[in-house]
């Protein structure tokens, strides 16, 4: 899957495909039919599905730490468009020049004159350019002029329910992973390198890697039963996904526990499965409290692998 990091980096050799936009935020399933629907235009044209997204995502620009939490970074995002076969990814930087540019300008110049799109799918409800003056009905009538069919996507339902990001969302801050999981179409990951930390779970007993959190807001809180994937290899463990509130942490950190585990990983990218709720994040009133608390959840979480 070819990356196209920019508006700028569009050269005359991409002319010609066909596009879909959107946050594809956690790519789940209703992300799948309408990727699926992709493929099928890119081969009655003959030419490379697109995905054209955003970093930062629209509301993230716009309300800072008040935008929705964000299920997937950028990273793990391509792994899952690459995995469904997508030809190629435009990622655009959306800053304040490109959410004040025309509607009209965005269509003819981007659209029509530098990607040559012959078939474009997105949401009725879509709207871009300054103002949010574009939308679905101007992308249908400039497309008819210039020869690039535009189509909406349509909502796919789960059991007579949409499957949106906003539902993932409710049911992983509800702790109800396997309704997210089922939405998702995988398990919720979160991914990042292993950076330094406190050192303090080694001096309670329960060594830890830990992984900033660099979202503005963050989809899950509390304790977890894991599996990680690192160096090549897969682990069981627990995790906690917060602020560390008995030793009056201030950002947000994944700290995960892997059993059996004592390996230096600091600098490698470690992926980290939520496979099962333990309990919400608490504190506590001295560190002794704090272990025996982490001693009962490192034998929850073994319960659920079957650990010995």
């Amino acid at each position: 899957m070819q990356l196209i990091r920019g508006i700028h980096n569009i050269r005359p050799h991409h002319f010609g495909c066909v596009l879909t936009i959107g946050n594809f935020d956690g790519v789940h399933l209703g992300h799948v039919e309408v990727l699926k629907g992709l493929k099928q235009d890119a081969q009655l044209h003959g030419l490379p599905s697109t995905v054209m997204l955003f970093e930062p995502q629209p509301q993230e620009f716009f309300a800072k730490e008040k935008a929705p939490a964000r299920l997937t970074r950028l990273r793990d995002k391509l792994v899952l468009l690459s995995k469904l076969g997508i030809d190629r990814v435009i990622c655009v930087s959306f800053n304040a020049k490109f959410a004040s540019q025309q509607a009209e300008n965005f269509i003819e110049q981007v659209l029509i004159n530098k990607l040559g799109v012959k078939a474009l799918t997105v949401g009725d409800d879509f709207r871009f350019g300054k103002a949010r003056q574009g939308d679905f009905g101007m992308l249908q009538r400039l497309g008819k002029v210039h020869g690039m069919h535009v189509k909406n996507t349509e909502s796919f339902r789960r059991d007579d329910h949409r499957v949106s990001s906003t539902l993932i969302r409710q049911a992983l801050s509800e702790g109800k992973l396997d309704e997210a999981h089922q939405m998702l179409g995988h398990t919720y990951c979160i991914s990042g390198r292993v950076i330094h930390g406190w050192k303090k779970g080694r001096e309670l007993g329960f060594r830890t890697a830990n992984i900033a959190l660099k979202r503005q807001v963050n989809p899950v809180r509390g304790v977890f039963a894991v599996r990680a994937s690192v160096a090549g290899k897969q682990y069981n463990g627990v995790a906690n996904v917060g602020n560390k509130p008995t030793l009056n942490g201030t950002k947000a950190l994944l700290e995960v526990h892997l059993f059996d585990f004592n390996q230096d990983v600091y600098g490698h990218f470690m992926q980290v499965e939520l496979i099962k709720k333990l309990r919400n994040e608490q504190k506590f009133d001295t560190l002794e409290q704090l272990t025996a608390q982490i001693s009962e959840d490192v034998a929850a979480a073994k319960q659920c692998f079957n650990f010995k």
